[in-house]
């Protein structure tokens, strides 16, 4: 399989064709994403197109958030979609409108005539994102240490274990991935979607690069915040409720 953007897959040609073609058929760009006009939309293509269509899509926005995550996708440097679309071989149209979704998540904003711009973050907000994710997350995970029984949080020692060796690659990206993982697995216990669908939101923010380096976390870091992962499963397991308020506590300083 062909490379795209550094060592990121490119989309195979099949789904490439089908992408050229639907977005020959109908123009999907969103107003200002890069400064042209838009175009009354024809008729909409058959339904397996834009399946396929929206697989393409959906292929570039996961790859634009590793490359962010990784800190291949610089902050304060502005990406064309054209450009994009070379290096991943795939037309404009399917990384402009995974851009459009970056912007809404306040990964990027739209610059005009130009492309996107990735956003420069600090310490500060950073830190301001651990604080409302421990508001969230540390009262959710008390709650249901007292009331998930043991066997429920043993079904999750697999994704505990799995962000262990995602931390040990020293891949920022793959241990990003992994650790959401868990997290989400944890609090999709509490049975409120809303608040998955929250704090996963803001789990990806705290994720994205600093300005001054391309990643926040060294190898090491990446495996001291995964044992906390383990440690935490284990106190769960047994209902040591000091011990997981400690453990939470720690583990949302770390990040700040």
């Amino acid at each position: 399989m062909k490379q795209g953007l550094q060592g990121y897959p490119r989309v195979p040609a099949q789904q490439r064709a089908v992408d050229v073609d639907v977005a020959r058929e109908r123009d999907v760009a969103l107003p200002g994403a890069r400064g042209e006009h838009t175009h009354c939309e024809r008729p909409i293509p058959e339904p397996r197109a834009v399946v396929q269509r929206s697989s393409v899509r959906g292929q570039i926005l996961d790859a634009l958030r590793t490359a962010l995550v990784a800190g291949e996708l610089k902050p304060g440097e502005v990406y064309s979609a054209p450009v994009l679309g070379e290096r991943f071989g795939v037309s404009a149209t399917p990384v402009r409108e995974a851009m459009q979704q970056l912007a809404l998540e306040g990964a990027v904003e739209v610059v005009p005539n130009r492309g996107f711009r990735v956003v420069e973050r600090g310490a500060r907000e950073l830190a301001e994102l651990a604080e409302v994710r421990a508001l969230i997350e540390v009262p959710v995970m008390l709650r249901l240490a007292r009331a998930v029984p043991a066997e429920r949080w043993a079904e999750l020692r697999p994704l505990a274990e799995a962000t262990v060796r995602a931390a040990s690659s020293g891949c920022v990206a793959t241990y990003a991935e992994s650790d959401r993982a868990f997290h989400r697995a944890v609090l999709s216990l509490s049975g409120n979607e809303q608040l998955v669908r929250l704090a996963e939101d803001l789990h990806r923010r705290s994720q994205w690069p600093l300005v001054g380096g391309p990643v926040r976390h060294g190898r090491a870091q990446l495996v001291a915040d995964a044992a906390e992962h383990t440690a935490l499963l284990d106190a769960l397991i047994s209902r040591d409720l000091e011990v997981v308020r400690a453990l939470v506590g720690e583990h949302f300083a770390s990040m700040s």
